[in-house]
């Protein structure tokens, strides 16, 4: 009789421990489990802990709540300014009502791959090539925007959207590429004039001064002297004022008001007489025939 009361209780013991292993379950720190019961939902989500369901008639489905890092693949389109690009992106997203994500929707990850790869092409058709390549961050805005809307109604939040690259054709880079270097060089002719502009103002304000002080004129010309010879050089190049030889050239030429010089009289050449004689004092010219004897 002891013995038989001992196997029942060993065997009521053993089918307990199958009941309670096959009943328990245990839902992780970062999951919530849905319960169907008949097929059926039953009650509110478990929590995370241990759990206890009734075995062959109850199924906890778990739901992962963590942040999920969808990768999506890289689509080609044309930009409103007619340039084909290739644009892929990231975007992440969690679940936020375990229930609408497990009924709503079949498989909400795809559901929300498939809603991205479409928003992410109409972005391309309605945006510039330099929006895609700038002004990324209203893109991106736009594009969770057109993600969120739908994926609401599945329980699921987007978080945020991101742009990863913009993949553009070899002609069109070397187009930008010109572009670049010719903005650059545009940039640096006019720099360089604005600068030759402002020297030129500074100039014309120091010869002004100078002008009014002709020593400073002097002094500089001795302090480019002593620039030119601290270089160590065989060769020192002097330069001499314009103004000096302005001044010798005036101190050759006679003053307008000096009547000119005339020469002595013994160097005057001989005046005829009315007569055709030769002026008194002088010599007579004498005219030699060559053929007289």
């Amino acid at each position: 009789m002891i013995q038989e009361l001992l196997v029942a209780v060993v065997a009521a013991g053993s089918a307990g421990a199958l009941y309670l292993a096959a009943a328990a379950r245990v839902v992780k720190q970062y999951e919530q489990g849905v319960l169907f019961r008949l097929g059926r939902v039953s009650g509110d989500v478990r929590q995370p802990g241990f759990n206890v369901v009734i075995p062959f008639v109850d199924r906890l489905h778990k739901i992962n709540m963590q942040i999920v890092t969808l990768p999506v693949p890289a689509q080609e389109g044309i930009t409103r300014d007619n340039v084909t690009v290739r644009v892929d992106a990231v975007v992440y997203f969690r679940v936020v009502d375990a229930v609408s994500a497990l009924i709503k929707v079949e498989d909400y990850k795809f559901a929300v791959s498939q809603m991205a790869q479409t928003s992410l092409r109409s972005i391309i058709g309605k945006s510039d090539l330099d929006d895609l390549l700038s002004n990324r961050e209203k893109l991106n805005q736009g594009l969770e925007l057109m993600i969120d809307s739908p994926a609401v109604g599945w329980g699921v939040q987007v978080d945020r959207v991101e742009i990863k690259d913009v993949s553009l054709p070899d002609t069109m880079k070397r187009s930008m590429a010109r572009q670049a270097e010719a903005d650059r060089e545009r940039r640096a002719r006019i720099i360089n004039a604005d600068a030759e502009y402002q020297a030129s103002k500074k100039l014309a304000e120091a010869a002004q001064q100078m002008a009014s002080t002709p020593s400073a004129l002097q002094l500089r010309l001795l302090q480019t002297i002593v620039a030119v010879a601290a270089e160590k050089n065989s060769t020192l190049v002097l330069p001499f004022p314009v103004e000096l030889l302005r001044f010798l050239e005036r101190a050759q030429q006679p003053p307008p008001n000096e009547p000119a010089q005339q020469p002595p009289p013994n160097e005057r050449a001989p005046q005829p007489m009315p007569n055709g004689s030769a002026a008194p004092g002088l010599a007579e010219p004498v005219h030699l025939d060559p053929g007289a004897p």
